[in-house]
């Protein structure tokens, strides 16, 4: 899967192109998928632009992205803790949750278990958000690896973790540990910022799902900023092809 991640938490500061409301999202991710994205993980906005985990504006947002695919494809959003500090109110709002094929939950947020087991409850698969290879103990120690749709390592030579290497050294070290935990647990690579393509090849080579877009880096491998998602989606087509 190339996966294409649209806005993240981010700002039309972080580039003028950034879809925010629910129209833009919706645009961008139809020219995303006719350039060869079969995935979307989506920061849900709610008329304000504000991200939200409105079980109302989810639904409504699923339908209009899956509409504008025009085909099958993964439609996947974060339960990131920011959005709603509360974990039983952000428990509660990912139970009402409908349209959603998986979600990611970060190991790094505190009652990562109990998003991953409302989840599991309703039918959302869990996409395991790992930073770094300090957090595997935390995954291992949760008794929910076996029974994740998929994990996503997720690096950044930045903040909250400092990785020491190279990315495809760090990618690395976590996949080796993951093979030595028995996991056969389907994998997504990819990088932030510096990181973003080094990982994109990373994971073709080792032929992991992949994702790009805004969310990540708003630059083309050749460090010119792309213009849409879809360019970047294009660029990782590009790089699959010769991998």
């Amino acid at each position: 899967m190339l996966q294409v991640t649209p806005n993240g938490p981010w700002g039309k500061d972080v580039h003028p192109g950034m879809p925010v409301s629910a129209d833009e999202v919706v645009d961008e991710v139809r020219e995303c998928f006719a350039a060869g994205a079969t995935g979307v993980h989506l920061h849900v906005r709610d008329e304000s632009g504000a991200e939200t985990l409105d079980p109302a504006v989810v639904a409504e947002t699923c339908r209009r992205v899956r509409e504008a695919a025009g085909g099958p494809v993964e439609v996947g959003l974060t339960t990131g803790a920011w959005i709603v500090p509360e974990l039983a109110d952000r428990v509660a709002m990912i139970r009402e949750w409908e349209g959603v094929d998986v979600a990611t939950v970060n190991l790094s947020e505190d009652g990562f278990e109990d998003v991953m087991g409302a989840m599991l409850d309703v039918g959302i698969g869990i996409d395991v958000g790992l930073w770094s290879p300090a957090e595997l103990p935390r995954l291992l120690a949760s008794g929910l690896l076996p029974r994740a749709r998929r994990i996503s390592i997720e690096l950044d030579a930045g903040e909250p973790y400092f990785l020491d290497g190279p990315p495809e050294a760090v990618a690395g070290r976590i996949n080796d540990a993951l093979d030595e935990a028995g996991s056969a647990c389907p994998r997504l690579t990819h990088g932030m910022n510096d990181w973003t393509w080094p990982l994109v090849r990373d994971a073709f080579r080792r032929g992991h799902d992949t994702r790009v877009g805004f969310e990540d880096s708003v630059l083309l491998p050749d460090g010119r900023t792309a213009g849409s998602n879809a360019d970047l989606v294009r660029a990782a087509v590009q790089l699959r092809g010769h991998a």
